[in-house]
């Protein structure tokens, strides 16, 4: 019996196998460049330098900040006028006018428009910043609203209130419960929003309010006030001291911007109620109202010398190669160029991902102990946004790194690709921090820029309730964190493919 035998045939199929050997070349010229290495290195000290200066610069005797009952930052200063109740209870008013006024610079004070402006019924714990409250109230632009515990937001009749259009509101308590009521006529009330304020005192403060935020123009903010006309109230219940006292929360806070110049607030009994005239908000904190405070972002100041490092490497891993020669080599090894560019781009992004990953993990944590130390108030995140935080600075310095290969491939030359891509993402973010910027333009161009993905950074929310300036320079995002991501990988994406097209039809 003849054996002829035939040939050879590995069980792993020769594209995989194949690859998995172009991706230990890739690795292996890598980490045998010194250059490449240090750069990487270097990329993730800079982020744990500027993290561990950063945190060390602050302090100073800045006003504390009041937190509330979930242990958020809130604004919590408003103009009140009160009685302690006792129990259960009901407190009615009539409210006939709500006029806000804006400073105006030498000419005082000008009638102006500020949306979240309100006067109103509270029940609130105590003084204490931050306690926990129950409120109905008219607005001068989102007619009538409950809110409670600072977050919490509920319509009720919409309009402006006027002489000729007076709204009539209430709140009754019971136990924890507290429900707000509003009325167009006195007679016919319809239930706004209930609101539970769990361990309640027995004894609180209840009474009439007005409040009026900064007036937002632009990129900037001025100080404001509001008056409200009231009637008389009508209480029923226990109220032990039936005399009114008025005062203003939170002047010493860290949130209230005071009064415009030449007012105050204060309020005035009439033969037909009272007047009352206040500033401020009850809110929660937002990084315009809250200019002491930080975010984590601030701590990561170094993912941009970071970013020049890695975007250097990314450009470096492959127009070093068309320098020196060594591209026909690496093509002639493996003529499926399109490999060979996706292989680098793995083991490029693997490489920055993980030394982006190892320094923003050091850095943040070590960055909030000493800014904390130091006494500078960082606005709280879950250790779930943290680690998103985290994972998504590393994957922006992972992202951008292939992109500048990609570039690298299209052009040759290190030094285009370097700037094209710096001009891509670094510039137009210092553009958008400027503060001279339009709005509406910072706003384009963290939506359509490769700056898009600094939204990876961001913790901060956005509240229908508080009118404020929502910027990028604040820290606000037009873009969800992994959409903002997904531009630059976009971006990214869309250069691999045109390097690719062309490390095919060119010669090396």
């Amino acid at each position: 019996m003849n054996l002829t035998a035939g040939p050879y045939r590995s069980e792993v199929g020769p594209g995989r196998d194949g690859f998995m050997q172009l991706l230990h070349a890739e690795w292996t010229k890598f980490r045998t460049a010194r250059g490449w290495v240090v750069g990487m290195a270097a990329a993730a000290l800079m982020v744990v330098l500027s993290a561990v200066l950063t945190g060390m610069s602050g302090g100073g005797s800045s006003p504390p900040v009041a937190l509330g009952p979930g242990g958020d930052p809130v604004t919590d200063s408003f103009y009140f006028t009160h009685q302690p109740m006792g129990g259960n209870g009901t407190i009615t008013v009539k409210v006939t006018s709500l006029n806000d006024r804006i400073a105006a610079g030498s000419q005082g004070l000008r009638n102006g428009s500020v949306p979240w402006a309100k006067a109103g019924l509270i029940v609130k714990e105590n003084r204490k910043q931050g306690s926990a409250y129950a409120a109905v109230m008219v607005t001068s632009g989102h007619g009538v609203r409950m809110q409670y515990d600072y977050t919490h937001d509920k319509a009720g009749l919409p309009g402006p209130v006027s002489i000729t259009s007076p709204r009539w509101l209430r709140l009754t308590r019971s136990g924890d419960t507290i429900v707000g009521y509003d009325s167009t006529d006195g007679t016919h009330w319809h239930e706004v929003g209930t609101a539970h304020l769990a361990g309640l005192s027995p004894t609180v403060l209840a009474g009439l309010f007005v409040a009026c935020p900064p007036h937002i123009q632009g990129t900037g903010s001025g100080p404001a006030v509001a008056t409200a006309t009231f009637g008389h109230p009508r209480l029923r219940g226990r109220w032990p001291t039936p005399a009114w006292s008025g005062e203003q929360v939170g002047a010493n806070s860290a949130s209230f911007s005071g009064y415009p110049q030449d007012s105050s607030g204060g309020f005035t009994a009439t033969s037909t109620g009272f007047t009352v005239t206040g500033a401020g908000d009850i809110a929660p904190a937002v990084r315009e109202a809250l200019g002491t405070g930080g975010v984590i972002a601030d701590l990561l100041i170094g993912t941009f010398a970071a970013l020049i490092a890695v975007i250097v490497v990314g450009a470096l891993f492959i127009t070093a190669e068309y320098r020196d020669g060594l591209i026909r080599t690496t093509l002639t090894a493996s003529p499926r160029r399109g490999r060979v560019l996706a292989a680098k781009a793995i083991v490029l992004g693997s490489a920055t991902f993980v030394a982006g990953l190892a320094a923003a993990a050091v850095a943040v944590p070590i960055g909030e102990r000493l800014a904390h130390a130091k006494g500078v108030y960082l606005f709280p995140v879950t250790p779930l946004t943290e680690l998103r935080v985290e994972v998504g600075t590393a994957a922006l310095l992972a992202v951008a790194a292939i992109l500048a290969l990609a570039l690298g491939a299209i052009l040759r030359r290190s030094a285009g690709a370097v700037t094209g891509v710096i001009a891509a993402i670094v510039l137009p973010y210092i553009l958008v921090a400027t503060p001279f910027m339009p709005a509406t333009v910072a706003e384009w161009m963290t939506r359509v820029t490769p700056t898009a993905a600094f939204a990876t950074q961001q913790t901060l929310t956005v509240y229908h309730q508080v009118n404020s300036v929502y910027i990028p320079a604040n820290g606000y995002y037009p873009l969800a964190p992994w959409a903002g991501l997904g531009v630059l990988s976009a971006y990214a994406a869309l250069a691999l493919g045109i390097a690719a097209l062309l490390l095919h039809r060119r010669d090396a």
